[in-house]
């Protein structure tokens, strides 16, 4: 067994014995989402590395660190191929429902997509708090899990083959997209995640470069945290309450490990 599917199992609570089945892939993400914040910290701090394997590997499953969608689901992509899964990266746009708009970072947002009995399934686990914690069937089929309901739809564009969208638990009434994302569109090699991670880094649109934001699922909902918030969603109901900077810095160690 490698260290990468030794250390990911170690990381996110998986025996090093226990065979990985396309049934076990919902608890895998359950997993993942509970352990490994989405966050942007390296990119605040000014401290991002290149992506390689190594860097990666070691940033999430030795330091114990989050990432954003470039890394969380690059280390999981590595993870599925470590364990027989046929897989492909995958790059898309993401849709900002406030301004109604798509993103124009472009495509910058990286997913999985796995091919099990001659079928094909969206997997992501960079998608902040809307994460499906299912494989989403390409069919149009509707998946529900504890964070909401996600299907994905065939919609031809200038941004893709295929929209993610999604129902998120106790926020969306209505249906809404996450992102359009292109099957034929595959990450070829880490360069082109470094080159994601020089737009999310740059980029006077990207919403990661503005200011910290760490958060990650709970069993009973997620928690989010910034410089001047903290905010917990506990079975549907939403506490959030002001914070300074030495709150931040106790609350980034004691709930996110960071």
């Amino acid at each position: 067994m490698s260290d990468l599917n030794v250390l990911f199992r170690k990381r996110i609570g998986i025996p090093e014995q226990e065979q990985l089945r396309f049934e076990k892939l919902d608890e895998l993400l359950v997993k993942t989402a509970e352990k490994i914040p989405f966050e942007n910290l390296c990119i605040m701090e000014k401290r991002t590395r290149e992506l390689t394997n190594e860097n990666v590997m070691d940033k999430i499953l030795l330091q114990n660190e989050g990432g954003l969608c470039y890394e969380l689901n690059y280390i999981l992509y590595l993870f599925l191929k470590e364990n027989g899964f046929d897989t492909k990266l995958i790059r898309g746009v993401v849709y900002n429902q406030m301004k109604q708009e798509w993103s124009k970072t472009g495509k910058t947002h990286v997913a999985t997509l796995i091919q099990h009995n001659g079928k094909f399934f969206l997997m992501d686990t960079g998608f902040g708090g809307n994460l499906p914690l299912k494989p989403v069937p390409l069919s149009g089929e509707t998946v529900s899990s504890t964070n909401g309901d996600f299907r994905v739809e065939r919609v031809d564009s200038e941004h893709g083959d295929y929209q993610l969208h999604m129902k998120i638990k106790h926020k969306d009434q209505n249906w809404r997209i996450g992102y359009a994302f292109d099957t034929n569109n595959h990450v070829k090699s880490v360069e082109d995640l470094e080159e994601i991670q020089t737009i999310i880094k740059e980029h006077p649109e990207s919403a990661f470069n503005k200011r910290p934001l760490i958060t990650k699922l709970t069993s009973k909902g997620n928690m989010t945290l910034t410089p001047d918030s903290f905010t917990e969603w506990v079975d549907g109901q939403e506490k959030k309450k002001g914070i300074d900077e030495k709150t931040f810095n106790e609350l980034k160690r004691m709930y996110f490990g960071l």
